[in-house]
């Protein structure tokens, strides 16, 4: 008896030892964690707050315009471009609250893996980005269903399939884009400045230079990804440059992003 008993005691201590059965966060909780931040700032608020009452204003004056006469598929480009326009600045919101908030010591101390902490902050956004989506194409569906039952307009679902899956591709890439930018930059107007700066830049140049009209929809994604938002069909060469301006302005930014977020020195200020 005087031998067992410390023996069942070495081993429940041993068992309650702290951290005994602490187990890693999961990547699916991680991102649900980081998906749950984009709404606990007031600009992450904000922002997905004025992509509503845009996209209500537009459907409100297409439903007023012309009798409401308007297709299905004009209703869907009249409340998916602002919002196309809009989510690379969710991203970089989601991307940069780490440090605008001063929450990264924390959130790198609970969890160190910094890169799945990134990845999760992509697959996040990239899921407010799709939900957001269903909802514009939705109300898009019900002011077409409104026009056609109250005004008399003439019915046109005429929205593809494939409409709807290139524009849950430039959700994607554009959501990936804003956070990617958000990370390497670190400092939100830094971020929105070059992502608004940048295109208008590339279109300038488009139309100043001689010839570069044939280059700009391999380096600018705003003009290999108007298919995508517009309804346009991609043949071999049109895929090929939305993957080469996708290289420059979504996975490079991306993959400096988390390469300075695993690299750099993380403080409290």
């Amino acid at each position: 008896m005087t031998t067992a008993t410390p023996t069942r005691a070495a081993g429940a201590s041993r068992t309650n030892r702290p951290g005994a059965d602490l187990r890693p966060v999961s990547f699916a909780t991680l991102t649900l964690v980081e998906w749950r931040k984009q709404l606990d700032t007031r600009a992450g608020r904000w922002m997905l707050a004025v992509i509503a009452i845009i996209t209500a204003a537009v459907l409100a004056v297409m439903m007023a315009v012309n009798g409401g006469n308007h297709s299905f598929s004009a209703f869907v480009v009249g409340t998916t471009t602002p919002m196309a326009m809009l989510l690379p600045i969710v991203g970089v919101l989601a991307a940069t609250s780490e440090w605008s908030q001063r929450t990264a010591l924390v959130t790198f101390t609970l969890e160190p893996r910094r890169t799945r902490v990134g990845l999760a902050k992509v697959v996040g956004a990239i899921g407010s980005g799709l939900a957001l989506l269903v909802l514009t194409v939705g109300l898009a569906a019900l002011a077409h269903l409104l026009v056609v039952a109250f005004r008399d307009a003439d019915p046109a679902w005429d929205v593809s399939l494939r409409a709807v899956l290139y524009l849950a591709l430039s959700v994607v890439l554009f959501m990936a884009q804003g956070v990617g930018f958000g990370l390497l930059l670190r400092s939100t107007p830094a971020a929105i400045v070059t992502l608004l700066l940048a295109p208008t830049l590339f279109g300038l140049v488009g139309g100043l230079v001689p010839g570069m009209a044939d280059v700009l929809p391999w380096i600018d994604l705003g003009t290999a990804g108007e298919p995508l938002l517009f309804g346009g069909a991609l043949d071999g060469q049109g895929w090929a440059q939305l993957a080469a301006a996708t290289l420059i302005w979504v996975v490079a930014p991306l993959a400096g992003g988390l390469w300075r977020t695993a690299r750099s020195e993380i403080s409290s200020s």
